[in-house]
């Protein structure tokens, strides 16, 4: 199966922060972005994003959310 991408926007849509915490967690070096090759903007893994959830304690996103953020 292909590993999905997240953009900054969808990923802090599914954990419940900004994009700015997502960036500044970056540049702390707290929770690493991958870069797209390309245009250099910031990509998380699908995975990456529920192993933070898990790792924080906070309750799954809705399956809906989930679909509609992946379909965005």
């Amino acid at each position: 199966m292909a590993t999905k991408y997240l953009t900054i926007n969808q990923a802090a849509k599914l954990i419940g922060v900004t994009p700015l915490t997502l960036r500044n967690w970056d540049n702390a070096s707290k929770f690493r972005a991958f870069r797209h090759p390309i245009n250099n903007y910031r990509m998380y893994e699908f995975d990456q994003i529920e192993g933070l959830i898990k790792k924080l304690g906070l309750p799954k996103p809705a399956r809906k959310l989930v679909v509609k953020v992946l379909e965005d």
